[in-house]
């Protein structure tokens, strides 16, 4: 409030005190998507259109997806053990790896996490557009946040090692990350106009609403329940006292579902 600190180095201090660090792909610093606007020729942040709405999960920025999972949790899956909104998490090892997959270490992590190989092109990294309306809109079981890297380094949008990431459906070759308009092809120009984003008058005032959900009260209970807010009980993994769990197998699993699908922070 006083603009001591930017909010790049607020959420990054928050993820250091949630338990979240570059050390762990599974526990990787987590970083909202701030807009909306991926398809103008030019940026405006002086319009809250351009914005993500904030006080929102990413399974909430439409009304009708935001009506399915509400649907989802109070029907509960035969599949599920308890209610919860979503079956996936916002942040984990593979969502880190296919982020940064165009640089090592993480291509041969990215690799080794799909056993050995890249993904189907078609559902590789490959613009931030699509991924948007992916992770907002069109699929229900994604709702990933982003990474710190998409307000820093735009080495990672470029496939500067030039590996064979695969050709997709309609004949587009994979190689750097398509961008928006605005950034006029530059990644420089990217990372420069999304961190002016980051730090703009308008998600200032409303990252606390973010925050909320991710590290604060909104988390979990019914003020998650309220905020459409809930996961998978596994994700919770300092509710789940894995000491009086007797059962080997139930164990082994429920590591087995936070390593691959992403953990909760600690409650700030």
């Amino acid at each position: 409030q006083k603009r001591e600190i930017s909010n790049f180095d607020y959420l990054m201090y928050l993820n250091t005190l949630a338990g979240r660090s570059y050390n762990d792909y599974m526990q990787y610093p987590v970083f909202p998507w701030v807009l909306a606007d991926y398809h103008s020729e030019t940026l405006n942040l002086t319009n809250p259109h351009t914005f993500r709405d904030l006080s929102k999960p990413m399974g909430a920025q439409t009304v009708e997806r935001k009506h399915k999972f509400i649907q989802r949790f109070n029907e509960v899956e035969k599949n599920l053990p308890a209610q919860c909104h979503y079956c996936t998490h916002y942040s984990s090892a593979i969502i880190v790896a296919s982020y940064l997959v165009r640089m090592e270490p993480f291509t041969q992590t990215f690799c080794s996490l799909q056993g050995g190989s890249f993904d189907v092109a078609d559902r590789m990294f490959h613009s931030v557009k699509s991924t948007w309306e992916s992770a907002s809109r069109d699929n229900m079981s994604d709702v990933r946040e982003l990474i710190p890297e998409f307000f820093y380094l735009p080495e990672f949008l470029t496939n500067a090692n030039h590996f064979e990431l695969g050709c997709m459906q309609d004949g587009t070759v994979l190689g750097d990350v398509q961008l928006p308009p605005w950034a006029d092809g530059d990644p420089h120009k990217f990372i420069l106009l999304h961190r002016q984003a980051l730090e703009s008058d308008y998600v200032s005032a409303h990252l606390h609403r973010w925050i909320d959900l991710i590290f604060g009260h909104k988390q979990h209970g019914s003020a998650a329940v309220e905020a459409v807010n809930t996961y998978h009980p596994y994700f919770y993994g300092d509710k789940m006292d894995l000491n009086n769990i007797k059962d080997p197998l139930i164990k082994s699993t429920i590591l087995g579902f936070v390593s691959n699908f992403g953990q909760i922070p600690k409650q700030v």
